[in-house]
């Protein structure tokens, strides 16, 4: 049937189900997410998940500034045994059939750490931040002091000329 419908498979499918890589659970081809546990579905034989990286809820871990960026995130995840979600970043006005626009990368919250590792090994996630140290609490102080204290200036100086 040409043009098929929205949920048409290509015969190039590389398997004739799909499977849930969290419970086991076999769909069929039209399906996108478990219907017992809601996570995505892969295609049956071709499992590369890692099963240990499939519990807990969704957290975002990386973003992409359009869809191809978020996909190629995904992908790299998914080398690692690690499966992931890519959605719309919340807030953004375009519409959905459009790639553009920035994109979150969900996983598991059991796959969050490893896949922060992996992003951070690949330079695609920026370093965690550290808590002030007191260093950075001083040069923050001493900042604040030397504004203040040219504002003093600028004040006393314009007092001066009047």
């Amino acid at each position: 049937m040409p043009g098929g419908s929205p949920t048409a498979v290509s015969q190039k499918s590389p398997s004739s189900s799909l499977s849930c890589p969290r419970c086991g659970l076999e769909h069929g081809l039209e399906e996108r997410f478990c219907s017992a546990c809601g996570f995505p579905l892969v295609y049956k034989g071709f499992e590369r998940i890692d099963p240990q990286y499939t519990r807990g809820e969704l957290v975002r871990v990386a973003g992409g500034r359009n869809q191809a960026e978020a996909e190629l995130i995904q992908n790299l995840l998914l080398e690692e045994g690690i499966p992931s979600i890519v959605r719309r970043t919340a807030g953004f006005d375009v519409p959905d059939y459009l790639a553009g626009g920035p994109r979150d990368v969900l996983v598991a919250e059991s796959a969050a750490e490893a896949a922060h590792q992996m992003l951070l090994d690949t330079d695609l996630a920026p370093p965690e931040r550290t808590a002030d140290t007191p260093a950075s609490a001083l040069r923050t102080a001493a900042v604040t002091a030397a504004i203040v204290a040219l504002a003093i200036l600028v004040v006393y100086l314009l007092w001066l000329a009047a």
